[in-house]
């Protein structure tokens, strides 16, 4: 049995964005998710748990713009390799 990685599951939506094409579909975003991306690109992979620390906000408001970044093509999780229960996110640009 193979692990996958994000690379190995990316799909025309999950392709690395241009700086350009990423702000653009950011830019239709809920304030939460903008937060959240920025957190990401300063610090990543982050766990969702990670990203609520950094950002000071709620776990369930985390969970709300982690749905969105990922609807939009902006973000990609895979299982952490220090734990293997959770995940981690990073953004596709």
């Amino acid at each position: 049995m193979s692990m996958s990685t994000a690379d190995d599951r990316a799909d025309d939506s999950e392709e690395l964005l241009s700086d350009a094409e990423y702000r653009e579909r950011l830019r239709e975003l809920p304030p939460s998710a903008k937060l959240v991306s920025k957190v990401l690109e300063t610090e990543s992979p982050l766990s969702q748990g990670q990203l609520a620390e950094e950002s000071l906000l709620p776990d369930r408001t985390v969970r709300y713009a982690l749905n969105r970044l990922e609807e939009a093509g902006l973000v990609s999780s895979r299982y952490s390799f220090q734990d293997a229960r959770k995940q981690v996110y990073f953004l596709n640009c």
